[in-house]
């Protein structure tokens, strides 16, 4: 498929069969940046943007399994996880593919019913074997030119939100969930 980086140009169907999204964090549900603090037991500090983790409970929700693939080891990955109710998190994994490929014979899933975003080498052979494959704007250009999707927003600004809305809308039910936020 060639990458758009309009999102509404992709055809709706593509998210219909969609049953798991899986996701980097660094540089996908972070700006990629990392923070060290003086103090080792400190390490790793990570931004998460408030307006993804919404979106990853309102694609759950609708169910779709969401899970975390990530080479680094964080604390405050799985304090997030936990605080979104992320059930899949996987750490300290520079093999994106195989981990990718382990969960989803786990949940007994076929590559047309996952959507992998990543944003950088490790993240590459994930993106290229899911059905859909997504990364962010701000991804190297080779990333960009092999995925089916290229988010308008960068990695950590909202990129996931993105994401889910689109999964949502082309499922049908993203007026519905505007709808009931309306009538709060």
């Amino acid at each position: 498929m060639t990458p758009s980086n309009d999102i509404s140009a992709l055809p709706d169907k593509l998210a219909h069969p969609i049953r798991l999204v899986a996701l980097d964090v660094d540089g996908v549900l972070t700006d990629g940046r990392l923070r060290y603090a003086a103090q080792p037991e400190q390490d790793g500090d990570k931004v998460f943007h408030v307006r993804d983790g919404l979106g990853l409970k309102l694609i759950m929700q609708a169910g779709v399994e969401v899970a975390l693939i990530t080479g680094r080891i964080s604390p405050a990955v799985d304090r997030r996880a936990q605080e979104l109710g992320i059930r899949h998190v996987i750490q300290g994994r520079e093999d994106k593919q195989v981990a990718l490929k382990a969960l989803m014979a786990e949940l007994a899933l076929q590559p047309d019913e996952v959507c992998y975003c990543g944003d950088d080498l490790p993240d590459l052979g994930a993106i290229l074997y899911a059905g859909l494959g997504v990364t962010v704007s701000d991804a190297p250009d080779y990333i960009r030119q092999r995925a089916d999707l290229v988010t308008r927003t960068p990695g950590g600004h909202g990129a996931v939100r993105e994401l889910c809305e689109w999964l949502l809308n082309a499922r049908g039910v993203w007026q519905d969930i505007i709808d009931a936020h309306e009538r709060l």
